[in-house]
């Protein structure tokens, strides 16, 4: 892993909220979470050879230098969210001709 990454990782809270906790090492990670492999198969060729932990999705690009890693409850919930938004498209109508 380059050093120059920053690990975020996302997790729901006890109240229910989003709790965001950013490492700049790998090694507190590791302290808590075990690593079962490295990412090889990234379309992102930025992610490629970062870690892949037991229990967390991920890694997922997140802005510039930052990794970020969900748990499974935090991926389901935001991508439902995600793929229920829906874009309202305007209508266009045609000038009379």
């Amino acid at each position: 892993m380059t050093s120059e990454k920053m690990i975020r990782i996302v997790s729901r809270g006890k109240n229910g909220e989003l709790r965001t906790r950013d490492y700049q090492h790998h090694d507190r990670v590791l302290k808590m979470h075990t690593q079962i492999g490295i990412d090889d198969c990234s379309t992102d060729l930025s992610l490629r050879g970062m870690p892949v932990f037991r229990g967390l999705i991920g890694p997922m690009p997140e802005g510039k230098g930052i990794v970020r890693y969900e748990t499974p409850e935090v991926f389901e919930n935001l991508t439902k969210q995600w793929g229920a938004t829906t874009v309202k498209r305007r209508s266009r109508r045609r000038a009379p001709t």
